[in-house]
């Protein structure tokens, strides 16, 4: 079920309308099954395996925080931990695996035959799984009390708004809003309307859209491929899988509000930063504070000396970048954004001198080029990311340096019109919320802006909206 789908708008108007005349304890009991149908659309029979997680981590809670024997406590946490990732790693990570052990072995001459398993996988595993890690894992340390309400901490679990593709909430921050009522005002419906309409604007007409930009070069063209062309797609798959990712949080966000639930935020215009640190401080929040609190700290951080930091900042994203799918080229991702933690963390002392001018006008200027170099470091990285190989990426990159031709002129002139007009709204209404330093500041500004802003997308709504594609994240 997708939440650009017609069968999506009238599941939630129905459970939506049984919620709002409904009592906590009912509501509850209605929200769980509502995210068990969601759910099920998709393929029932995966709802055996979310179940299993939350029945888990609940005893698992329970017995961890029962007891102080420090033996016992270190028992209940494993179990939930290898019960969760035995499940991801199965069904997401087996063959990926099997087929890199072979190719290992086959480097000293050893031949085996794994035997590959036809998996189906599960959508939203990824999501799920970390998020209901998080429960056990800040009972242990004591940041928390676990639940004994059984169908409440399953409705953590399953929460149908963020459920699919995040974003990964943590316990200490739903599990309250589940286990106490909710106020649902005008307010807040206005709102969570608000973030519903953007992102199915940055989803249906933006991503969207761009997709078929992207496909035309990474799908349909064939080596030698153009520089100028690859950069394109490129500048229009970054801002795709933003406004895809986006999208779906914003809507995901919008449906908790309309509720009277706060799901935190995802994004905070990630592509306005000038160096690697900002950008994961502001790029899929969830997995980023998550992979920080849960794996990054407890390795020590960046407390031990530089060889560590770098082993810790390189072994985080490389699992960061493992955990977007069972593939090398998320691998060398994750360790090509560790690479830029780690250089522009030795290189912070530097920049630090060079980065700041006595005059004002200069230093805009210099912050403007600062970020449209590391967005294009970043582009860099989604080359990797959007490749359909890895051979690929190495023919793309080498295109990119030694292949830059513009005999191609009418046809690239309209590639490049055609990205500038999907993404001048989204570019615009980033200015605005930058300038005001509010990701609301939209809905919370006079009626001419809104009144234009609601009537120019909802135009291209209207003309190029593109419903019923999947979202990217679905398939991590």
């Amino acid at each position: 079920m997708l939440f650009n789908s017609l069968e999506f708008a009238i599941f939630f108007l129905i459970v939506y309308g049984l919620y709002l005349i409904s009592k906590h304890k009912r509501q509850n009991m209605l929200l769980l099954i509502g995210s068990y149908v969601f759910y099920g659309a998709w393929d029932w029979r995966f709802l055996f395996l979310i179940f299993t997680s939350t029945i888990l981590d609940y005893f698992c809670g329970l017995k961890i925080y029962a007891t102080d024997n420090i033996k016992k406590r270190k028992l209940f946490l494993f179990l939930s931990i290898f019960g969760n990732l035995a499940i991801l790693g199965f069904f997401k990570y087996f063959n990926f695996f099997a087929g890199s052990l072979q190719n290992l072995l086959g480097n000293f001459n050893i031949s085996i035959c794994p035997r590959f398993l036809n998996i189906v996988l599960p959508v939203g595993i990824s999501f799920y799984t970390f998020q209901t890690m998080s429960y056990t894992i800040d009972i242990y340390r004591r940041e928390m009390n676990p639940t004994r309400k059984f169908f409440d901490f399953a409705l953590f679990v399953a929460f149908f708004p963020q459920l699919v593709a995040g974003p990964i909430e943590r316990a200490k921050h739903l599990l309250p809003q589940i286990l106490s009522p909710r106020v649902v005002n005008l307010d807040k419906f206005y709102e969570g309307c608000y973030l519903i309409f953007w992102g199915l604007f940055l989803k249906i007409v933006v991503a969207d859209n761009l997709a078929r930009i992207v496909e035309l070069v990474f799908v349909i063209d064939e080596p030698p491929y153009n520089g100028i062309k690859v950069v394109m797609a490129l500048y229009a798959f970054a801002y795709q899988i933003f406004c895809d990712f986006a999208g779906y949080s914003n809507i995901a966000r919008g449906l908790g509000k309309c509720m009277g639930f706060d799901i935190m935020i995802n994004f905070k215009l990630p592509y306005f930063v000038t160096n690697p640190r900002e950008f994961w401080q502001r790029w899929h929040l969830s997995l980023s504070s998550w992979l920080r609190d849960y794996l990054y700290i407890p390795l020590g951080g960046n407390r031990r000396g530089r060889l560590i930091t770098f082993r810790n900042l390189f072994v985080t994203m490389l699992l960061g970048g493992l955990w977007h799918g069972a593939a090398g080229k998320f691998v060398i991702w994750g360790a090509y954004h560790g690479l830029l933690l780690f250089g522009y963390r030795l290189l912070q002392p530097l920049l630090g001198k060079i980065m700041n001018f006595k005059n004002a006008i200069v230093n805009k200027v210099w912050f403007f080029v600062r970020i449209v170099f590391f967005f294009h470091l970043v582009c860099l990285g989604w080359l990797i990311f959007r490749a359909e190989s890895m051979s690929q990426a190495f023919n793309m990159l080498y295109s990119i340096i030694f292949n830059f031709r513009f005999v191609e002129g009418i046809g690239l002139t309209y590639i490049g019109l055609k990205i500038a007009f999907f993404v001048w709204v989204v570019l615009a209404v980033q200015l605005f919320q930058s300038w005001k330093n509010d990701l609301m500041a939209i809905y919370k500004s006079n009626y001419l802006i809104r009144a234009l802003f609601y009537y120019v997308c909802f135009r291209l709504m209207l003309y190029y909206g593109i419903t019923n594609e999947k979202f990217i994240y679905f398939v991590f």
